[in-house]
């Protein structure tokens, strides 16, 4: 019988994910996680198998924020104010990008595993995405003439674009990629 964990696995998780996110699946360490979890390899490796356990869990303790996402959209009276303030916060997210999108380019290619938790990842927030257009198009906010799972990935993909750009956009450039998000919202109106 195994013996139940001796440590708070939120913790763990969270401290995993962002030492994924901040360094990237190759860039970290066995170690770094070891120092980031304060637990020994075998406490880790008896809990998670490996690195590869361990980077799923911190991907599926990443899909939490995606639904987060998802949710704040619902919470919007304007599904257009929702979407706004979804893409704004892209581009003014912290210096390490997006879990998802930084995995889906690093390992994607590489691990059918990571390829499917990530698409899960976006999965969940191009339903927001797309329930916020459902709704916007109910109300006359956004145009009736799109099908609002159509819309939703243009504006995922727009959103995964801005999220690249940022990243490497100097503040003074900021203001052009809001020039993007009053385009991309411009096109569902």
């Amino acid at each position: 019988m195994a013996r139940p964990r001796q440590f708070d696995e939120d913790r763990v998780l969270d401290a995993v994910m962002e030492t994924f996110w901040r360094h990237g699946y190759d860039g970290t360490s066995t170690q770094d996680l070891v120092d980031a979890t304060g637990l020994g390899r075998g406490s880790l490796y008896a809990a998670y198998v490996n690195k590869d356990g361990l980077f799923a869990q911190a991907l599926r303790r990443y899909q939490l924020r995606s639904r987060a996402n998802a949710d704040r959209l619902a919470g919007f009276a304007s599904p257009l104010a929702g979407l706004r303030d979804l893409l704004t916060r892209t581009i003014v997210a912290d210096d390490h990008g997006c879990l998802a999108t930084n995995s889906a380019i690093e390992m994607a290619h590489r691990d059918p595993q990571v390829a499917a938790l990530v698409a899960e990842s976006f999965r969940i927030v191009t339903a927001g995405i797309a329930a916020a257009i459902a709704r916007g198009q109910a109300i006359g906010e956004i145009r009736t003439a799109g099908d609002p799972a159509a819309l939703a990935l243009f504006v995922l993909t727009t959103m995964q674009g801005l999220r690249v750009l940022a990243r490497t956009t100097p503040p003074a450039g900021r203001p052009d990629l809001h020039k993007v998000i009053d385009q991309a919202l411009a096109t569902l109106t």
